[in-house]
């Protein structure tokens, strides 16, 4: 059995969902103890439980220690399955970090899985679904790896009550991922939205963002940013954009909350950009720590830069590494700009 320090590095429930996604895949049992112990309230949160559960049901795995507050857990799968399935995080927990715990599992089957999630869409520490269905599916694809994404209904923190709808479909290998230059910028587009709130702060969201760019950098491509209204059981806001360059995609969000100004709503996202923007790297920031797994499973070699090699990365690499033998490398320091 495998044993997991969960305060390793970043200390966060990406180790977790890591160890999840790959001992279903490899019909591996772990154990993990120390689980997100620095944190404020550490152990399980009904976000982690939910992605213990999905993949206990999508691999008839034994567990211990799947309570809330847990700080330690065995998992011990069985063999993965495919289907039709329902999760409902209860809380305004990320649906897309629990999507993504399950994906890994099931691409290498021979059988289309449909996966119908309820909790956070839209909510902090985590992709958004625009991130999801904007830049992670698209770059899945270029590996091999598809999935069809749509969103029924929204959910931000603290209601939730969002829903989207995943079908995972069988693939036959994964292809590596070659992008050393992200060549020019294209075009950005994007959305800033609003859940059962006045229109009017969308659009200050929206000029917020386009004003902080345009006073930041020469943007010389086409900038579209449309206003939504969000149907959702809460209330929210968020600002999402996109960049789309030669050789690849990224994102940018900011979420509102209760008391933050619609400006500064706007202008997070656009830091974020412009930080991108300015480092001349392929790939965004967040991206690298959702694909490295993925990519440890091809059989050839990967390259890529980003903006900003991240802790979260690293501790990523060192999770995926107890499940199966791969090797990479980083040029530079862990933090700093382009990598």
């Amino acid at each position: 059995m495998i044993e997991i320090d969960g305060s390793f590095g970043e200390g966060g429930g990406q180790i977790l969902r890591t160890a999840l996604s790959l001992s279903c895949l490899f019909n591996r049992p772990f154990r993990i103890f120390n689980i997100r112990k620095g944190r404020k309230n550490p152990g399980l949160m009904p976000q982690h439980l939910t992605c213990v559960r999905a993949a206990q049901l999508l691999s008839n795995a034994q567990i211990t220690g799947d309570s809330k507050g847990s700080t330690e857990l065995i998992f011990s799968p069985e063999g993965v399955k495919g289907g039709d399935f329902f999760f409902d995080i209860g809380t305004a927990g990320s649906a897309s970090l629990v999507l993504q715990t399950i994906v890994p599992s099931l691409i290498f089957l021979n059988r289309k899985t449909t996966v119908v999630l309820k909790g956070g869409t839209h909510v902090p520490f985590s992709p958004c679904y625009h991130y999801i269905s904007e830049v992670f599916v698209p770059m899945l694809k270029k590996l091999g790896v598809r999935i069809e994404l749509n969103i029924e209904s929204y959910g931000f923190y603290p209601k939730g009550g969002g829903r989207i709808r995943a079908e995972i479909f069988p693939a036959k290998e994964i292809k590596p991922l070659r992008i050393m230059e992200r060549g020019q910028l294209i075009k950005l587009s994007g959305c800033s939205g609003v859940g059962n709130l006045h229109p009017s702060i969308a659009e200050r969201q929206r000029n917020a963002f386009m004003e902080k760019i345009h006073s930041q950098a020469d943007i010389k491509c086409p900038v579209d940013m449309e206003i939504i209204d969000a149907p959702t059981p809460g209330q929210g806001t968020f600002v999402f954009m996109k960049s789309e360059s030669e050789s690849s995609v990224a994102g940018f969000t900011a979420i509102g909350e209760r008391g933050k100004r619609a400006e500064m709503v706007g202008e997070e996202a656009a830091i974020e950009f412009l930080n991108y923007y300015s480092s001349n790297a392929a790939l965004d920031s967040h991206f690298p720590d959702q694909m490295v797994l993925y990519l440890s499973l091809c059989n050839n070699e990967s390259v890529f830069t980003t903006s900003c090699a991240t802790q979260h990365l690293l501790t990523n690499l060192w999770a995926i590494g107890l499940f199966h033998e791969y090797e990479f490398s980083i040029e530079g320091e862990i933090g700093d700009r382009e990598r």
